[in-house]
């Protein structure tokens, strides 16, 4: 499969590295998240779209040698990835499936748990994600989700017009691949649909300067994302090139803030 076949941000060891340093600016505020959602030892939990598989790593260690880990992922970098890190650190209760969430059938594993984090966003048929989601839990099940809710958030302080231009494309980008950047604002509605109940609904928002680790999120996916898009042949070069210089000069700028898009923390039941 290539990598245009793949996914719109790609699955490259570049792509990798970026998901990593994503996954550790993260990973506090995830690790809290499933503390509170009641996962612990002993439990099975469905890592939707796992990636790279730093999500899975963390629910193994979480739940212990006496629960389970199914993690699926349709790219194969990203399956090879998870079953190196999990024989690395002698996880065996990770079992992983090749398969895409949409075309595929999943297996009804009648897990206790399922973890879905920015994936939502980028399949072509949300409601069916929901159904297959809700066929995998047991009556009781907890599905969470961390999604985006208003995309167009992202913004510079004082404000960056070369910036704010590079979230427009990012978002026309993913909606020309049938994906939804502010997909968590029909989140909730869709899980009831389905035969959920919101158990809680919070919202994740940073703002942060140059020198903060949390920056290093965004700012990273934009060097990776720009040579993405023109890969694409989405943008151009002098596009390209005034973007990450303007990012610089913000960089440079001790009064600089960035505001982060907002994310949405979903915690559902299913009935």
């Amino acid at each position: 499969m290539s990598q245009n076949k793949d996914y719109i941000l790609g699955t490259n060891n570049e792509e990798s590295k970026r998901l990593g340093l994503q996954h550790n600016v993260w990973k506090p505020y995830v690790l809290d998240c499933w503390q509170r959602a009641g996962i612990t030892t002993g439990h099975k939990v469905v890592d939707i779209g796992a990636g790279p598989g730093f999500a899975t790593i963390d629910l193994a260690e979480m739940v212990g040698e006496t629960g389970e880990i199914y993690s699926i992922e349709r790219s194969v970098n990203f399956t090879k990835s998870i079953m190196k890190l999990s024989s690395v650190r002698n996880h065996y209760n990770i079992k992983v499936f090749e398969l895409d969430l949409i075309k595929d059938d999943l297996p009804e594993f009648k897990a206790d748990f399922t973890w879905c984090r920015w994936v939502a966003c980028f399949v072509s048929d949300p409601p069916k994600l929901i159904q297959k989601i809700g066929n995998m839990l047991n009556k009781g099940g907890v599905s969470i989700f961390f999604e985006y809710s208003d995309y167009s958030t992202w913004r510079l302080a004082p404000q960056n017009i070369a910036v704010e231009s590079f979230v427009t494309e990012v978002m026309k980008s993913w909606r020309d691949t049938g994906g939804e950047p502010d997909i968590a604002l029909i989140l909730p509605t869709l899980l009831i649909n389905s035969g959920f109940r919101i158990s809680s609904v919070k919202p994740h928002i940073f703002c942060v300067r140059p020198n903060e680790f949390i920056w290093q999120w965004p700012s990273s996916f934009i060097e990776t994302n720009l040579n993405r898009l023109l890969e694409l042949g989405k943008v151009t070069v002098e596009w390209t090139m005034n973007v990450r210089n303007e990012l610089k000069k913000a960089e440079n700028n001790p009064n600089t803030y960035m505001i982060t898009p907002m994310v949405l923390e979903i915690i559902a039941e299913k009935k």
